[in-house]
């Protein structure tokens, strides 16, 4: 199993002025002077979390899918957040990431950053296990969402999915995010936060959130359908990069859409792939299997409806740095997605 990735240190710089007013393209072809085939084009390196969120990439570097498609890829992990990832793929010291929606991308948008959305990287499950949770703490005696209002609600920041999911939370029991009290709660402070009172509640992500309960520290007080289908991340490409190099964006997009497949056709239970994806996300494999997962489309579908209801929360949170629309539809490249996913569906078949 090759171990061709590496961490990227802290301290990110903020977009430079002229970077983040360079001009996005749209859903056009590629420019003039763009490379014929994948083989051609610079090493694509690629920020992640380690989540099992990003387990299609896991699989495709170490299964050789993205060298069979004549790619040479990077796998890099990030310690920040998704502004990290608009900011490192803007400006071109990274190639392209996976990155939350939320109101930075929204805004690097609508300024111009060299951002091209290129597909979907995961979502809520419908039902089942709730990937990201919100827990209450064992000593609020909470046990129905209804009681959150006046308390205190851990969330990891105003712009992002965490407030969102809240919102939505909240939202299915008649209360909005006026009735609690916020308090920003990263997530690895969240068990000390619930077991000392500081929060009476909290969002929350696995594998915390299974570590959590396993600890008696908290619980689930809702089932996963109040935000079940939400759209969490996207797979974003720096422009230029797409713009000159489109083919080799289709065949590392194919190669992500075959691992995607592979998972959806029992890859999750498969020890090999297992194997690999807890070597990435430090996670021993009888927790892997255990704790709840994110979906992702094998075609790399986005649900633009929910990306717009996304957009429309921030605008209404006073997050957006700009009035009307982001853009954000005109940066995505569905002539390259709809390619890529007929390239994976018949690998796979």
């Amino acid at each position: 199993m090759s171990t061709r990735r590496r961490r990227l240190a802290g301290g990110i710089a903020l977009f430079a002025t002229a970077v983040l007013m360079a001009g996005c393209s749209s859903a056009a072809g590629a420019s003039e002077g763009a490379s014929e085939s994948a083989e051609d084009a610079p090493k694509i390196t690629f920020l992640y979390s380690p989540y099992a969120d990003y387990a299609p990439f896991f699989l495709a570097e170490e299964k050789g899918y993205f060298e069979d498609a004549g790619v040479d890829v990077e796998l890099i992990s990030k310690s920040g957040s998704s502004g990290e990832t608009y900011q490192q793929v803007s400006t071109g010291n990274i190639t392209a990431g996976g990155a939350t929606w939320g109101a930075g991308l929204f805004n690097a948008t609508k300024a111009g950053a060299s951002l091209s959305v290129i597909a979907s990287v995961s979502r809520i499950p419908e039902e089942g296990k709730n990937p990201s949770p919100i827990l209450a703490s064992e000593q609020s005696g909470i046990t129905e969402a209804e009681e959150l209002k006046g308390k205190k609600i851990g969330i990891p920041g105003d712009g992002g999915f965490g407030i969102y999911s809240v919102a939505l939370a909240l939202e299915s029991a008649g209360l909005s995010l006026d009735d609690v009290e916020l308090v920003n709660l990263s997530p690895g402070d969240i068990p000390a936060a619930l077991a000392n009172g500081s929060v009476d509640a909290t969002w929350s992500i696995e594998p915390i959130s299974s570590a959590v309960i396993a600890q008696d520290l908290g619980h689930e007080i809702l089932d996963v359908s109040y935000h079940a289908g939400v759209e969490l991340g996207a797979l974003v490409f720096n422009t230029e990069y797409v713009e000159q190099h489109p083919a080799a964006v289709e065949a590392f997009t194919a190669a992500y859409l075959k691992a995607v497949h592979e998972l959806a056709d029992g890859g999750w239970q498969d020890a090999d792939d297992q194997a690999i994806i807890a070597q990435y996300t430090d996670l021993p494999v009888e927790t892997l299997t255990a704790i709840g997962l994110t979906v992702q489309d094998p075609e790399g579908t986005i649900d633009w409806s929910d990306v717009a209801r996304q957009e429309a929360f921030f605008r209404d949170r006073g997050a957006l740095e700009f009035d009307g629309d982001s853009g954000i539809e005109d940066v995505f490249r569905a002539d390259i997605l709809e390619k890529a996913a007929a390239t994976a569906a018949d690998s796979a078949e």
